[in-house]
């Protein structure tokens, strides 16, 4: 049986997990935050390389395997930070140059897809809500394609910074959901969906001034902030439904944590007798079981780096998902 250590570090997250025969034997992760502001990309990276080691060696223990045992790494090459996605890459080639072990570099964006087997999703359409991605997803003719998304900003990224302009700190989706369900007053905002695209930032500029007025409730802003930006996700993601002909719904990334978003979804997918698939929330937030998950997959069907073939692997800091050619299926 293939044992493969992930590594994921696109962003805020550093994580290390291990996965064989698609059961994952431990998911360790270290995520950074602030009370105040965001995320500044070169002090996560120095949280990476300070927290690394303790990681790794807490996600074998968990495990219960020693690093000898491990047969290949696989690593998030991108989309992300870029300062981020070179601390785990070259904690990736220190660890398969000890080890003398292949590597197998990971697309993030359809790991969140394809660890939403676990779920029982067959052949899904998915829609992902992170920070900085959001994209409605979707295999077709080869490759992952990208069916819908945002033009400007990724919703994980709209949310956190009227969070921050708010006071509140980083991450401010969990926060966001706590005060929208305080609100009480729904409070109209510009609805901006175009085909199976959306954009954001007019939204965000105007959520802002808003506040900024002294008129509106923050709890109702957050509220309405929901209500209209969660509409616009499921609109798009029917449409992709109906466009691809799937009957299966998969939610992924962090803001799929949402139990609103969430519950929108299914209320849609009953309606339209489409099942809908949503993976736990350690799977759902950036970890590295997934990255693990898919890199087994790919491992499987001969996709790896090994020995001098190692230095030429890089990070892809603006990869799109149907940039990916998909040779394991």
């Amino acid at each position: 049986m293939v044992i493969v250590l992930g590594i994921e570090s696109t962003a805020h997250t550093f994580g290390v997990a291990v996965v064989s025969g698609g059961r994952i034997l431990s998911n360790v992760k270290r995520v950074f935050t602030t009370e105040q502001g965001g995320m500044i990309p070169i002090e996560v990276a120095g949280f990476h390389a300070n927290n690394k080691n303790e990681i790794y060696f807490e996600a074998l223990n968990e495990a219960e395997i020693d690093e000898n045992k491990i047969d290949v790494i696989a690593f998030s090459q991108g989309p992300g930070l870029a300062p981020c996605l070179i601390e785990g890459m070259k904690f990736t080639k220190e660890l398969a140059e000890r080890l003398k072990i292949p590597i197998v570099p990971v697309n993030h964006c359809i790991a969140h897809l394809e660890i939403g087997q676990l779920t029982g999703a067959k052949d899904p359409v998915m829609l992902y809500c992170s920070g900085a991605n959001t994209q409605i997803i979707a295999y077709a003719s080869g490759k992952y394609r990208i069916f819908g998304e945002t033009l400007d900003i990724g919703v994980g990224n709209f949310i956190d910074t009227f969070a921050r302009y708010a006071g509140i700190g980083f991450p401010g989706g969990p926060a966001i959901q706590k005060l929208a369900e305080s609100g009480k007053r729904y409070i109209e905002l510009p609805y901006k969906v175009k085909g199976m695209d959306i954009a954001l930032s007019g939204i965000l500029t105007n959520l802002k001034q808003k506040l900024e007025s002294g008129k509106c409730k923050l709890e109702d802003l957050a509220y309405s902030l929901q209500e209209t930006v969660f509409a616009m996700l499921v609109e798009t993601a029917e449409r992709a439904l109906a466009h691809t002909g799937k009957k299966e719904l998969l939610l992924g990334g962090g803001v799929a944590c949402n139990k609103r978003l969430q519950e929108m979804c299914k209320i849609m997918c009953r309606e339209r007798k489409a099942k809908f698939f949503c993976p736990e929330p350690s799977l759902l937030v950036d970890n590295a079981a997934m990255i693990a998950y898919l890199g087994e997959i790919m491992f499987k069907n001969g996709i790896k780096f090994k020995g001098k073939q190692i230095e030429k692997v890089d990070i892809k800091p603006k990869q799109r998902t149907d940039e990916v050619e998909v040779k394991w299926k």
